[in-house]
């Protein structure tokens, strides 16, 4: 009776009612309390305090119900003192925007009429006429169209609100996300609005739990809209989401204070060259006044920003682009402060980080707008000849000039998704060949599948990639030195001390300030985000391209995997093991010497369940930042490449992969690299050299891909390219034969200092099958051509072709992949440690010698 009499229920921290048996009788501390609807109405009307609540109402001894003839002279009163104030007449009947469109939505609306609330549906247009709306007493229109997420919008709910004058909002269905947002709820307050759940999504009648927060909002009332989907959302939320659409995934364009917010350690941005005196080389008509209209309403001296900073404690030179002032254009103010910027660096030993975001030249200050692309790539040129590392990230958009001079010249270039990234103009482009352009060209997914770039990376990983990038160079140029230098952060030495810095360290100012704070928005970003790179679309070139137009005789997928699954592939002849069409049968040959070791490794190291050197990679390599593209023509999966630490040595990683399981291994072209990928890994060694980095290949491959288009590309001459790189390289080279070694697609990343092979890997000049084939016409006598060979790595080992086999475990690679990836990281930590210490000359005499001998 006296909780009917009270018009709210207590509510253990389980949800079972807690009885009230006396006025005193206090509820347990861990209780909450669930309003009923005429409990509410009466709050509202009366202009109540936020009383009772789970903690002012613990013993319920001081409720004072309010006599509804209390109630509506309070609600005559502030109508009176509306209208002497001058302000629009406020309704005695309170308002509650009810955010509820399920199957229960007229009811609801139903029971909050009938407890006294003037009950406002929301709706959109497409469904303005749904049976629910009928049921309320007003309406509020959301938006165009339906969504989900439009639902759960706060400002779509706050403007609503407003609208209506509702003094209650009521969240169910796609709402109720929006009872855990702390800058909703603050808004709401800093409002006189009061937000409430319902207590069971279900039975939203039942009761209704007071949503608070302690938190003040963080902002001025800014809002900002995707471009993409429409929504809105305040500029709080969306920094402690780096500024990303908490709908859709799409990403907000940042200014350089939010770029220098989200990336740098708190308060270690120092700029320089603030200002420099414009140039107007034209004379061009209103120029001037157009640059000071720009500075005027951007607060931005020019499109760019320059000074230095800190990331994860490391002491960097940063340049950020400003899309927002004349689109970024480079003009010959933009040119001069990022050549100083380079060139300081440069003096300073930093490495160099800018942020990309431009239209292209400055039109309006024609050939010296031009001339800039020169200028700041001749800075760079020096920059990289002290053997300094230049980063490169891409934002939306980076075009023009731009794309064609500093935006690609990094050591490294890294892209947001979804960034525009181009030369010319798509309307240039469709002017010129009268077409159509294809869905996502000019993109950064785009540029990824074409190795242009080489990685993806999200906003919310882009610090720590860039720390882990930085400080494995940190680690090599200390080694090179031999000593600190000023500006030396000693915390970052190895891949889990600046994980450690970025988790539990420095931050940057947005994690500090709006760490807290729970984004707005309904719909999480997720692994379904158009946004995110269709990695299962891309790359499928060579064989798989083959494999779908079954061009050339090559087999179906079914058919593949059928051959697969008994061990067998033949690289050179892009097909499987077949004689005339059938399968060869050649266990009769094989059973012919079943001492045969050639054979039972070529059948070990071929089968499908091996580890793969992806999974070594996973297994020893900490931190492994993959870097794709030959930046020339496209980025071969067959060829995984990057940069990583292995036993706290940064190193270079270069690996043949051949895929796990079947439609990995089509992606990946069955581990048979094109032209491309030998590419990739050349433009990985250069850079190893340029910084210092040993270079470690794990090689597994039947051979390098043969096929008409490989040959167009110069698959010979992007071989033969490896092996002179390999052979003056002046850094420690050591490579692994995990798998199979075929031919001088094999060779071509295993002309190293050191080259060891598991036990049960293989090496040849080409497949058993081709050598059979070639020499006696027979492809099933495979089997006598390994033993032929000398394909086994103790036979490898003893001709001195390889220095050390490296055992498997108690079985087979395949049945303890754990302890055969520790004889690898055993033996690549140990060679680099011996190599280290080797004097550069010493070391390329030695490497030449090696191989001279053969």
């Amino acid at each position: 009776m006296r909780q009917r009499k009270q018009n709210y229920i207590t509510l253990s921290c389980d949800g079972e009612v807690v009885p009230q048996r006396g006025a005193a009788a206090p509820a347990p501390e861990s209780a909450d309390v669930a309003y009923r609807l005429s409990r509410m109405v009466e709050e509202a009307a009366a202009a109540l305090p936020l009383a009772p609540n789970a903690l002012e109402a613990a013993d319920a001894s001081e409720y004072t119900a309010v006599a509804p003839g209390e109630a509506q002279a309070s609600s005559r009163a502030r109508v009176a003192a509306d209208a002497q104030a001058g302000a629009p007449a406020t309704a005695a009947q309170p308002v509650a925007l009810v955010m509820a469109r399920s199957k229960a939505a007229k009811r609801l609306l139903q029971a909050v009429a009938d407890a006294g609330f003037c009950a406002c549906a929301v709706y959109t247009q497409d469904r303005r006429g749904e049976g629910y709306l009928k049921a309320a007493q007003r309406t509020v229109c959301l938006g165009e169209r339906y969504s989900d997420a439009l639902f759960g919008n706060g400002h779509a709910v706050l403007q609503a609100a407003d609208e209506c004058g509702a003094a209650v909002v009521l969240l169910s269905d796609e709402a109720l996300p929006l009872a855990e947002v702390d800058s909703f709820l603050a808004r709401a307050a800093a409002r006189g609005v009061r937000v409430f759940r319902a207590m069971s999504p279900d039975a939203p009648a039942l009761g209704w739990i007071l949503c608070s927060t302690d938190k003040p909002p963080l902002d001025d009332g800014t809002w900002r809209t995707c471009q993409r989907c429409g929504l809105s959302f305040d500029e709080a939320s969306l920094a402690s989401g780096h500024s990303t659409c908490p709908s859709c995934g799409g990403y907000f364009r940042m200014s350089s204070a939010e770029r220098i917010d989200d990336t740098l350690d708190a308060g270690s941005f120092e700029e320089w060259n603030r200002s420099v005196p414009e140039t107007d080389p034209l004379g061009f008509p209103g120029y001037g006044g157009k640059l000071a209209a720009q500075r005027a309403k951007t607060g931005l001296e020019e499109a760019v920003r320059t000074g230095e900073g800190r990331i994860a404690g490391l002491r960097v030179a940063v340049g950020i682009m400003e899309s927002q002032f004349f689109m970024g254009s480079m003009g010959s103010v933009v040119g001069e402060k990022l050549c100083r910027l380079v060139e300081r660096a440069t003096d300073e030993r930093l490495p160099v980080v800018i942020f990309t975001a431009s239209g292209g030249a400055r039109m309006q200050e024609g050939l010296v707008s031009l001339m800039q692309m020169a200028k700041v790539s001749c800075a760079l040129a020096r920059h990289g000849e002290a053997g300094l590392p230049y980063l490169s990230v891409l934002t939306d958009p980076t075009t023009g000039g731009v794309t064609a001079s500093f935006a690609m010249q990094g050591d490294v270039v890294l892209a947001e998704p979804g960034a525009l990234i181009g030369f010319a103009g798509q309307r240039v482009i469709r002017d010129t060949i009268k077409q159509e352009l294809p869905e996502g060209f000019q993109t950064a997914e785009f540029a990824l599948e074409h190795g242009l770039i080489d990685a993806i990376v999200e906003r919310s990983e882009m610090r720590s990639t860039l720390a882990h990038l930085l400080a494995i160079h940190l680690a090599t140029a200390r080694s090179n030195r031999g000593a600190h230098e000023p500006g030396d952060c000693a915390i970052l030495v190895d891949f889990q001390t600046v994980r450690d810095n970025l988790e539990h360290g420095t931050d940057t100012y947005n994690t500090v300030t709006y760490g807290l704070l729970e984004p707005e928005g309904g719909l999480p970003f997720g692994e379904s985000s158009p946004w995110r790179p269709r990695r299962a679309q891309q790359l499928l070139g060579g064989l798989a391209g083959r494999l779908e137009r079954k061009a050339s005789g090559a087999v179906s997928p079914k058919r593949l995997g059928k051959v697969l699954a008994r061990g067998g592939f033949d690289a050179e002849g892009g097909a499987s093991l077949e004689v005339n069409g059938a399968p060869a049968d050649i266990s009769a040959a094989a059973a012919v010497d079943p001492g045969n070791r050639a054979w039972q490794s070529v059948q070990l190291a071929r089968n499908v369940h091996r580890p793969t050197a992806r999974a070594y990679i996973d297994a020893f390599v900490d931190g492994f930042i993959e870097l794709h593209g030959d930046r020339s023509f496209g980025d071969d999966a067959a060829v995984v490449a990057g940069v990583g630490w292995i036993g706290g040595r940064a190193v270079t990683v270069i690996a043949q992969e051949k895929g796990a399981d079947l439609k990995e291994r089509i992606r990946r072209n069955f581990g048979c690299p094109q032209p491309e990928g030998y590419r990739k890994s050349l433009r990985l060694m250069r850079q190893a050299e340029k910084f210092g980095r040993p270079v470690v290949c794990l090689v597994d491959t039947q051979g390098a891909f043969c096929g008409m288009e490989a040959e167009e590309r110069g698959q010979g001459n992007a071989i033969a390219d490896n092996l002179l790189a390999l052979a003056g390289l002046r850094v420690p080279v050591v490579s692994v034969l995990v798998g199979e070694g075929g031919s001088g697609g094999a060779l071509a990343l295993a002309l190293a200092d050191r080259v060891a092979m598991q036990e049960h890997a293989v090496y040849s000049v080409l497949s058993p099958e081709g050598f059979a084939s070639i020499l006696w016409k027979d492809r099933t006598r495979a089997p006598e051509a390994a033993a032929v060979m000398k394909m086994s790595a103790a036979e490898a080992c003893q001709m001195g072709i390889v220095d050390a086999v490296l055992s498997e475990g108690p079985a087979p690679a395949h049945e303890n992949p754990e302890a055969a990836a520790e004889q690898v990281r055993a033996y690549v930590s140990a060679a680099l440690a011996e190599l280290a210490e080797q004097p550069t000359e010493a070391l390329l005499q030695a490497r030449y010698e090696r191989f001279a001998k053969f």
